[in-house]
């Protein structure tokens, strides 16, 4: 059995071979991330190792880089295992003498193969990376969308800091009309009210009127927001506006998308009150393949909201944070499935309050519904089974 270990980068990969006693073969190999690069790697694997059947190739998940070359030896028959850099950046600590370099970060990841102390991710099928992919995208569009709304915010407090409450959402419909048509103090006062009115009206489905045109008007004529450079204060307003209405239809478009991708999957997690179907697709996609977790325990920490340990001699810990060191946005999507788990699901509903009347802050709360909803989310993946009310009883115990 030889060993091959490959420390990825963005522009250059390097390899290094160890036979089975941990003896280096030859010099390590640096190499391109493109085609030629990968047909360098199989030509120099090919002179040292007859049969590259008996070849172990491990790479570490670094960024998306790893994943062209994952793509290209899968092409070529050769088959990679994907190690979490925390269990390689463990084995390094033992090698506290070397400096940090490719080569050695090579060798490191083939030691680590050799010993065979790591767990190895491999790439999903096709449909589950495509479900990862837009569900990832679908977090980093709402990040922007909120990024967007912030700056908008943040333009009103200095133009018409009234502005915020005279609507319980300045970004609904009817206010954000008004925004991109009359967008200053200046431009409401211009228009008469009655104008005004009909306006509201329009775009409110006859909630707003005159009542409000007038409060408007009031508002603007005593704002005590800023008198100069309204140019630029007005066209970036506007092109904000326009930016959160495009980004808002793409975000339809792609929950859609997301939806129609869901379906072809047989998972059961819309059964469980509190997760719809973007929810359910977003864990759905960062867990993958169930059996990878034999137990609720584990999946928990690869979601990364158990609790650490703080001990040390006789001392032990009493306020734990989340450890926070599995999947991002495995965690989000879970974190915003409890959030709405603890208001519809009736045993967590109970669950959150228990916690509350234990002296627990809301976030903490929170946070234990978020694992047992994880032991839930586990049992109907594993069964394939629809949610049973059953099951939040089941996992009555578990720590907080």
């Amino acid at each position: 059995m030889w060993f091959v270990g490959i420390d990825v980068a963005k522009r250059h990969h390097e390899a290094c071979v160890l036979d089975e006693t941990g003896k280096v073969c030859g010099k390590t190999l640096r190499f391109s991330n493109d085609q030629t690069g990968g047909q360098k790697l199989l030509t120099w694997l090919g002179t040292m190792i007859a049969d590259l059947s008996q070849a172990r190739i491990g790479m570490e998940a670094t960024g998306h880089y790893w994943l062209a070359l994952y793509s290209f030896l899968q092409k070529n028959g050769l088959t990679a295992c994907v190690i979490n850099p925390i269990q390689s950046d463990s084995f390094r600590n033992l090698y506290i003498r070397q400096t940090k370099t490719d080569t050695k970060d090579a060798f490191i990841i083939a030691e680590l193969l050799r010993f065979g102390r790591y767990t190895s991710t491999g790439l999903a099928e096709e449909r589950l990376v495509a479900l990862r992919q837009l569900c990832r995208y679908r977090f980093t569009l709402v990040d922007t969308i909120s990024d967007f709304k912030r700056r908008v915010i943040g333009l009103l407090d200095m133009t018409f800091p009234e502005y915020e409450k005279l609507f319980s959402d300045i970004f609904g419909k009817a206010s954000s009309e008004l925004l991109m048509e009359y967008t200053t103090p200046e431009e409401i006062l211009a228009i008469d009210t009655d104008s005004l009115a009909k306006f509201l009206a329009q775009h409110s489905r006859n909630q707003f009127g005159f009542e409000k045109a007038r409060r408007l008007q009031d508002a603007a004529q005593n704002s005590f927001g800023v008198s100069f450079a309204m140019d630029a204060f007005r066209f970036q307003l506007r092109s904000l506006l326009h930016q959160i209405r495009f980004a808002e239809e793409q975000l339809a478009q792609l929950e859609k998308e997301i939806e129609k991708y869901l379906s072809a999957f047989d998972s059961h997690l819309v059964s469980i009150p509190g997760i719809g179907p973007v929810l359910a697709a977003s864990i759905l996609a960062e867990i993958g393949d169930i059996s990878r977790f034999s137990t609720g325990a584990k999946l928990v920490a690869y979601t990364g909201i158990d609790p650490t340990v703080r001990q040390s001699g006789n001392f032990t810990g009493t306020h734990n944070r989340m450890s926070k060191r599995g999947s991002p946005y495995l965690r989000r999507a879970v974190w915003l499935a409890a959030t709405s788990s603890r208001l519809h699901n009736q045993a967590l509903k109970e669950y959150y309050s228990q916690k509350l009347a234990q002296g627990k802050h809301p976030l903490t709360a929170t946070g234990a519904v978020a694992r047992k909803l994880v032991y839930i989310i586990h049992a109907v993946l594993r069964d394939q089974k629809p949610f049973d009310p059953k099951m939040s009883a089941r996992f009555s115990n578990l720590e907080a």
